[in-house]
């Protein structure tokens, strides 16, 4: 989840390093700047943070046709952690479960 949020941080940070860099290298060369555009940089990195959501929504793999394990505590401390199994296919919705009452 860390890296996660990184890279989001990132993306939303890309507009304005390339700006601020740009601007440096144009006031070395003696062009007059205006007033910084602070709309339209954070403006681009919603923009930036919104189409890498739609990206990892497309590009992830699915994991509703995998069952879910929980975290389990074995004997000496060990800890398995949850995840997806996709061998252990969840029953289908229309099936009734054991604890329902017809």
């Amino acid at each position: 989840m860390f890296p996660l949020l990184i890279s989001r941080a990132l993306l939303v940070a890309l507009p304005f390093a390339i700006y601020f860099i740009w601007r440096a290298w144009a006031i070395r060369a003696g062009r007059e700047m205006g007033a910084t555009p602070w709309a339209w940089l954070a403006g681009a990195g919603a923009v930036l943070v919104g189409l890498s959501l739609m990206i990892t929504v497309a590009f992830r793999d699915d994991n509703r046709r995998a069952g879910y394990v929980p975290a389990q505590a074995h004997p000496g401390g060990k800890v398995t952690p949850q995840h997806f199994d996709p061998a252990r296919r969840p029953p289908p919705a229309n099936e009734a479960s054991p604890n329902t009452v017809p």
